[in-house]
């Protein structure tokens, strides 16, 4: 391969270069969607072995370099453990991408379905309820004040969260790829107290207010007048019917994927 410059001992070709680019496109790509969570520090630590290693094979210290690859394949093992939530986000963001869908049937809508027969359930028998669905952004902060459920998304399972008597029912709960992390969870409170006229009760009000802080969106379901809303980027929709609140969810949910991809080939593109 032709060489394009060096660096003391070291000879740069093209083929290292988009390799270089590459790995880089992917190491980004990685920290945006752990970034500000525990997992970021860790992902620090993998780098700075990473780098160590490559210095020290580069300047061939045997002894260091034996001692750092075995601390590396040590880290592969661990990343995978570790990073199991994020690797599980980046396949199901593939999954759900344009490209995927063009040849394989999706099944986007199951989520969806779930959650808007249990709004619509629980309506009917004037259950309140608060459900945020991550998109983008990690909440996990909000997740740790909660009840840990680390479930798949059920219809029953919701409807047994929210009712009046169960112990869970005060508070959200928390969805993210399609798994239920925790319930009962506090919510941020917004500053708006009032939409159209009409005072918002506590739950309208953690419901925007959330939507507000992060890339989420929120359906809430009124104990007092059994009425279905949903909060997104701090806006109200109230007064939804079963097959509105579906569309909505929908849309929101398809485009955050989308974007999501988008932003994989856009990162790798600035980079």
């Amino acid at each position: 391969m032709f060489e394009l410059f060096r660096i003391g001992f070291l000879s740069v070709t093209l083929l290292d270069v988009i390799d270089i680019v590459l790995v880089t496109a992917i190491f980004y790509k990685i920290f945006t969607i752990i970034r500000g969570t525990i997992a970021a520090q860790i992902f620090f630590g993998l780098i700075l072995v990473l780098f160590l290693s490559f210095v020290v094979q580069a300047a061939n210290f045997k002894a260091l370099g034996w001692l750092l690859k075995l601390l590396s394949d040590i880290w592969v093992i661990a990343f995978i453990i570790l990073f199991q939530p994020e690797i599980r986000r980046i396949l199901i963001l593939i999954g759900r991408s344009q490209f995927i869908s063009f040849f394989v049937k999706s099944d986007h809508t199951t989520i969806t379905d779930v959650i808007a027969e249990s709004a619509y359930e629980l309506a009917q028998n004037q259950h309140g309820a608060l459900i945020v669905i991550v998109k983008s952004g990690g909440i996990r902060g909000v997740a740790e004040t909660g009840e840990l459920i680390d479930s798949k998304v059920t219809k029953n399972l919701l409807r047994s969260i929210f009712f009046p008597r169960s112990p869970l029912h005060d508070g959200a709960v928390i969805i993210n790829n399609e798994i239920i992390e925790a319930a009962r969870c506090t919510l941020p409170l917004s500053t708006e107290t009032k939409k159209d006229g009409r005072a918002l009760g506590m739950r309208h009000r953690a419901g925007l207010g959330i939507s507000e802080m992060a890339d989420v969106v929120c359906v809430i379901v009124s104990e007092e007048t059994g009425s279905i809303s949903i909060a997104e980027n701090g806006n109200l929709k109230t007064g939804l019917s079963r097959e509105t609140l579906k569309r909505l969810l929908n849309e929101s949910l398809r485009k955050s994927t989308d974007k999501n991809i988008r932003g994989i080939f856009q990162g790798a593109k600035n980079i």
